[in-house]
């Protein structure tokens, strides 16, 4: 579990491509410091698992149904990721409650300038707009964000220069792909919800 707080900007070494699945090399001194193998890192949003690690690098492999659902597959050697490490029990959760599992990649729209700060468009893919409100959580690359606008194809976020300066969301540019998951207990609620509206009733 994780809370959406990037802890580090961290650097794609090398990318080994398997067939239906790949090979990553990222550099993360933070994210790696006391890591072991079968660890867990979130790269831009999504929960792998520590093959080895060794002077601030980590490896991890990247089955093909996260390459399908996730922007991952984009990376090459020289990429910035966004790197968090898991909530640990019994600390602060500064974000909201993230587990890793990417429900699929947007694309951004625009960017506009503020005095001090950044609203950012990003278009939803199908099927996630139901899960995403006003005022609401979502995680934007690994990011926590608060929900500014929700529309019916896309929502806006701002962006405090924070976030500009320590993660990959201060250089993205309009039409890169974004991963998102939004609020699992949202999902939840809809699936309890849709399970009682079909459930027989009792004799």
């Amino acid at each position: 579990m994780f809370t959406g707080i990037v802890e580090e900007l961290g650097e794609v070494v090398a990318v080994e491509n398997l067939g239906d699945s790949s090979l990553l090399r990222l550099r993360g001194p933070v994210v790696t410091e006391g890591a072991k193998h079968g660890d867990s890192i979130a790269v831009n949003g999504v929960c792998l698992t520590v093959v080895e690690t060794a002077d601030g690098e980590f490896t991890a492999d990247v089955m093909a149904e996260t390459l399908s659902r996730s922007s991952l597959g984009a990376l090459v050697p020289g990429s910035r990721v966004n790197l968090e490490r898991p909530m640990a029990l019994g600390g602060r959760l500064g974000g909201h409650l993230v587990q890793g599992h990417v429900d699929g990649t947007g694309r951004l729209v625009e960017r506009v300038p503020g005095e001090h700060w950044e609203i950012v468009k990003i278009a939803l893919p199908d099927g996630l707009a139901r899960y995403v409100v006003d005022k609401g959580s979502i995680t934007v690359d690994g990011v926590s964000l608060t929900v500014v606008e929700a529309g019916d194809d896309h929502f806006t976020v701002s962006l405090i220069p924070t976030t500009l300066d320590l993660t990959t969301l201060g250089i993205k540019q309009a039409g890169d792909p974004v991963n998102l998951e939004v609020d699992v207990l949202a999902k939840y609620v809809e699936r309890l919800l849709g399970q009682r509206g079909t459930k027989e009733p009792v004799a």
